[in-house]
């Protein structure tokens, strides 16, 4: 699989998850506090701590500013909590499942920021035990790779997702 040049993500568009599903949400404000973590070089603690008092829950409601400001008012806290802290602990093992399902000379570094950040949360996800199931873990980073990006990254993301998902829980792919 080759990999998309490293782009702005969608500049400054972010995702908006369907109303009605905090579980999204809880990955979207993941994959922006990984973000910013990665980019500020602020602790996955200090950064989780902001968002869950800045931008997650009835503080961030569209009044004060929406998902366009970096919001999500409808997230899970503790599995966005687990997602930050998690990717946060196992950073080098999850580089190292994302990078061994990259094609040719691509590593972790050379991709986009926040596809980096999302493969990363999805491996954790996966890594992690057996639920959700592998598919449904796919479908909700390929639902917010969508949001990210317009180009060719969602194409990309899903064949790293789907290699990552079939050589991590193999068993749910055979039938």
């Amino acid at each position: 699989m080759t990999a998309p040049e490293k782009s702005p993500a969608a500049k400054g568009k972010r995702p908006v998850p369907p109303q009605g599903r905090p579980r999204t949400g809880s990955r979207v404000a993941a994959i922006q506090a990984l973000f910013q973590s990665e980019q500020t070089g602020e602790a996955a603690e200090t950064v989780l701590d902001q968002f869950v008092r800045h931008r997650i829950g009835p503080d961030a409601n569209m009044s004060q500013g929406g998902f366009e400001d970096g919001r999500v008012p409808l997230a899970d806290v503790p599995l966005f909590a687990q997602l930050v802290r998690g990717v946060a602990r196992q950073g080098d093992a999850l580089d190292g499942i994302v990078g061994g399902h990259l094609a040719g000379d691509w590593t972790v570094a050379r991709l986009d920021p926040v596809l980096r950040a999302l493969l990363r949360a999805a491996a954790f996800e996966l890594s992690s035990g057996t639920q959700p199931p592998a598919r449904v873990v796919i479908n909700e980073y390929m639902d917010i790779a969508h949001g990210f990006f317009s180009g060719e990254e969602p194409r990309f993301a899903n064949g790293v997702l789907d290699a990552m998902a079939r050589s991590l829980r193999a068993a749910e792919f055979q039938r």
